[in-house]
């Protein structure tokens, strides 16, 4: 019975996209960073629909990343820009962060934008 769960919980992952690999443009590596500095990166969002999307909030993984999206209301193959901030104090080695955008598409509700650094003292 385990073995047939598991199996279904996997398809339903396999199916829904939720293992997908993530774009490129999606991710973003600083390279080396020096502790304390405060990096940032704009990112691009299209609107790849034919509908309207609404952007409805932006979260963040961690304390130390803040995100700010340009617009809120994007028409049918319109883009907007997602800025990024990552203040690397009190970090060292690799690190990983992400930018979850959410909006009204059903079929995308979240959109994952990954940011990476190697911090050095």
């Amino acid at each position: 019975m385990k073995r047939v769960m598991g199996l279904v919980i996997f398809l339903f992952f396999l199916a829904t996209g939720c293992w997908a690999e993530q774009p490129d443009f999606y991710t973003w590596d600083f390279g080396q960073v020096k502790e304390g500095e405060v990096v940032a990166h704009s990112f691009t969002l299209k609107n790849d629909s034919v509908k309207a999307l609404k952007i409805t909030g932006v979260n963040t993984s961690c304390g130390c990343t803040v995100s700010e999206v340009k617009r809120e209301t994007l028409s049918a193959q319109e883009s907007t820009l997602v800025e990024v901030k990552f203040n690397s104090k009190g970090y060292s080695g690799a690190v990983q962060q992400f930018v979850y955008v959410n909006t009204d598409n059903l079929d995308k509700p979240v959109i994952k934008f990954i940011i990476k650094a190697n911090v050095v003292k």
